[in-house]
Parts: structure tokens; C-alpha cells; sequence
């Protein structure tokens, strides 16, 4: 849009075309930052890792290990949010009664997640624990494979996900498959006694590992983000430590 302004000039009035400050797109402004010399610099790509697998996979300890790598920022799951929004526990509640629950619970993870994903990095390196994909592709997918979610909480889900993913940039550089047997898994959670997963069957432990088998080993049920190492967590935690050693440049170099 252009403005005038009248001036006088040597005792005549002259019409002056102005032109606005020229506007920042603000995508653009985050890709770029100024030099000491105010010159434009198109900053350095940052890469997203996440890490995936099913309940007591070893997700956090995962987490805690690389927390202290230089140049890397982790995000762990907002789980303290699924429990406690203004005093209510989603996450307790879909346990409870899945059927009547899901959709409230899965809703809410996929605004968190999306939250995490576009969350502004404060390291070139972001590890996350788990990511929107997983959300969608395995927890999601288990309720409405097992009948607890009603065909249209699924389709509403599913439309709310692809609008996100084709609109918003989730890009992840490297998924980091914790590999773990059901029945490793169905150990670890009885040993850590959270409140929510004292219900947990085994039965649901190995539904959801078929899911993660299907989704990153065979790739064969959803889209796969990006490449996939896989690392086989059965170990104990020493085991593990000589694992993340192995594959840490693999991991760092996404």
C-alpha cells in the first residue's frame, strides 16, 4: 500500500509518495538472522531425533543418557500435562474406560506433541521422546484396531493429523527404535509402579509392539518420517550404555 503526504517546496505544496517499511515474513525471520554487519545470514539447518518404542522400552533412561551431549536439547513426553489438565487426569481416565476416554486423551497428546515439535530449539540437536507420528500411527490406531474408539472419533483424529502434517513442518532427521520384547517391557512397568499403568495388561503391551514392528521394522503400515535405527533394548542398563556409545555418532550425525 502506498501513502502521500503533502510538502511544501520553494513555497508550493508537492505531493510525496511514501512507501511502508517493508514487512518481515515471520517463517522467513526464523531461517535467517543478521550478522555483526547487519548483513542477512541464513542460519544453520537443526536436526530432530526421535526416539520411539513401546511402554518401559527405556525411552527416558535413553533421554537422561544423551542429556549431556553439548549442542543438544532433549524433550521428554508431556505426560505430566495428560495427567493434569486444570486438575482433571486424561491419561488415568483412558486407562480407566478406553472406550470413553480415547478420544479425549489422544486429542490432547496430539496438541502437546505438535507443541514439542515446533517448540523453537535452543540446540542444533532436538531428541525427542516419541513424536506426533507415533501418537497417531500406533496409539491412536491401537484403540480403533481393538474396538475401543468409535469409527468417527478415528476418522475426526486422523482428519485433525493430516491437516497438521501437510500444513505444519514436523520434520524428523533419524528414529531411534527401542527395540523391546512385550514381556520386558510388562517388567520394567511393574517395577517403576506408576498409578496409570498398575491396569496395563500384557495383552496391550504386545498389541502395541506388533504396531511399532509394523510401522518401522516391515514398513508396511504408515509412512515412515525418516530413517530408523534400530537398537535392541533388552539389555540391562550397562549393556544399553555400550549400545548408545556404538551408535552414537549414527545418532548425532542426523
Amino acid at each position: 500500500m502506498l501513502f502521500s503526504a503533502a510538502v511544501r517546496v520553494c513555497g508550493r505544496l508537492r505531493l510525496v509518495i511514501q512507501r511502508p517499511p517493508a514487512r518481515v515474513c515471520p517463517v522467513m525471520s526464523r531461517l535467517f538472522h543478521s550478522d555483526s554487519q547487519g548483513n542477512s545470514v541464513k542460519d544453520k539447518a537443526k536436526s530432530t531425533i526421535c526416539v520411539e518404542g513401546n511402554i518401559a522400552s527405556g525411552k527416558t533412561s535413553c533421554l537422561e543418557y544423551f542429556s549431556n551431549t553439548a549442542n543438544l536439547e532433549v524433550l521428554t513426553e508431556p505426560v505430566a500435562k495428560w495427567r493434569n489438565v486444570q486438575g482433571h487426569n486424561p491419561l488415568g481416565l483412558m486407562y480407566t474406560d478406553p472406550t470413553r476416554w480415547g478420544l479425549t486423551l489422544q486429542t490432547y497428546v496430539q496438541l502437546t506433541m505438535l507443541d514439542v515439535h515446533t517448540r523453537p530449539s535452543v540446540a542444533p540437536v532436538k531428541m525427542m521422546e516419541r513424536s506426533i507420528h507415533s501418537a497417531k500411527y500406533i496409539f491412536v490406531e491401537n484403540l480403533y484396531k481393538s474396538a475401543k474408539m468409535p469409527e468417527v472419533d478415528y476418522v475426526v483424529l486422523s482428519e485433525w493429523f493430516n491437516w497438521i502434517t501437510k500444513n505444519i513442518d514436523l520434520s524428523v532427521d533419524l528414529i531411534v527404535y527401542l527395540r523391546t520384547s512385550p514381556e520386558t517391557c510388562y517388567q520394567r512397568l511393574k517395577m517403576r509402579c506408576r498409578e496409570e499403568e498398575r491396569l496395563i495388561p500384557l495383552d496391550y503391551l504386545h498389541a502395541i509392539h506388533e504396531l511399532y514392528e509394523e510401522w518401522l521394522v516391515k514398513q508396511s503400515s504408515f509412512p515412515v518420517p525418516a530413517p530408523v535405527l534400530v537398537i535392541d533394548a533388552d539389555k540391562n542398563m550397562e549393556e544399553m550404555i555400550q549400545h548408545y556409545e556404538e551408535h552414537r555418532g549414527k545418532i548425532l550425525a542426523a
